[in-house]
């Protein structure tokens, strides 16, 4: 689905349930209560995790934010992940931010129901299971283009085996 249909169907539901005076618990976000997460897309190439911590931080303590990046050129996404300390702050959230605009972008705010946040490895972890993976193809061939992001090994002395 657009994403821009998501964030109207989203603002429509809402508005419904402010008009028909609907309760906390029967309310679409009561689906959420167990999170505390929400996923934001559509972000500016350009805007850094303190950058999402000032917007979102408007409707809620904030005890995590993931801006998913490319693991080779470590650019943005375009989407996040961000923690509230409790589940209210989510709601403020997507009620408030889905649909707003930043930097001339519309955002895509909505809650998230299972979210596993990544633990990062060092790089020798990295390193190994990229060995445990094999060569890279590309990197034999020296067209790899996807560097430290690469989830092959580019081990120098394999690459002629």
């Amino acid at each position: 689905m657009n994403p821009l249909t998501q964030v109207k169907r989203i603002q429509s539901i809402n508005s419904k349930e402010t008009e028909l005076g609907i309760s906390e618990d029967a309310s679409w976000h009561a689906k959420y209560k167990d999170s505390a997460y929400v996923y934001a897309d559509g972000i500016p190439s350009d805007l850094t995790e303190a950058d999402l911590l000032a917007v979102f931080a408007q409707y809620g303590e904030i005890v995590d934010v993931n801006l998913v990046r490319d693991k080779g050129t470590g650019k943005s996404k375009g989407f996040a992940f961000v923690a509230y300390e409790d589940q209210q702050s989510t709601i403020l959230a997507v009620d408030n931010l889905n649909g707003a605009q930043i930097l001339g972008q519309t955002i895509r705010v909505d809650h998230v129901t299972k979210y596993k946040k990544t633990e990062e490895e060092d790089e020798e972890t990295q390193q190994q299971k990229r060995e445990e993976r094999g060569v890279c193809r590309a990197f034999q061939k020296g067209d790899c283009t996807r560097g430290d992001g690469c989830k092959f090994s580019h081990d120098e002395q394999a690459k002629y085996n």
